[in-house]
């Protein structure tokens, strides 16, 4: 009896154990930059229904969660599956600089964008430097 190695069935069975499911969160890239009086934080959730995605914040933890669920409306034999149901979770520490109140979100075309507003506090402010006046340097020199 011959046996028959067919090596991209081999290479598809690694690549499929490497990249296929696997346990706990997705992998969930972010772009986060300060725009004026405001963060952005824009986070790809590819294939994902809105509707699962959910922010919220817990005192200084700012937390993301969302599901995407597989593709099983198919009756074919899968060949490659590289895009997996599963939940996406990310946490980030936001500090007191942030207006927690004011924390908005918006999902489009499979991106997330929330919107953190700094907090007044935390906002750069002028401080006025008064001098002192002639007179009041005069004073003082002569009750010394």
């Amino acid at each position: 009896m011959a046996v028959t190695l067919d090596p991209f069935a081999e290479l598809d069975r690694l690549a499929s154990g490497l990249l296929g499911a696997r346990p706990g969160p997705r992998v969930m890239p972010v772009d986060l930059y300060r725009d004026a009086d405001r963060y952005v934080l824009n986070a790809d959730l590819p294939g994902v229904d809105p509707g699962t995605v959910d922010v919220d914040v817990d005192g200084q933890l700012l937390t993301i969660r969302a599901q995407r669920t597989a593709d099983t409306g198919h009756v074919g034999k899968w060949l490659v599956q590289e895009r997996p149901g599963g939940s996406y979770l990310r946490q980030f520490s936001i500090g007191e600089g942030v207006d927690i109140t004011g924390i908005s979100a918006s999902y489009d075309n499979g991106v997330l964008s929330v919107v953190l507003p700094v907090s007044e506090k935390a906002k750069p402010r002028k401080i006025e430097v008064h001098a002192a006046s002639a007179s009041t340097d005069s004073q003082k020199t002569l009750t010394s």
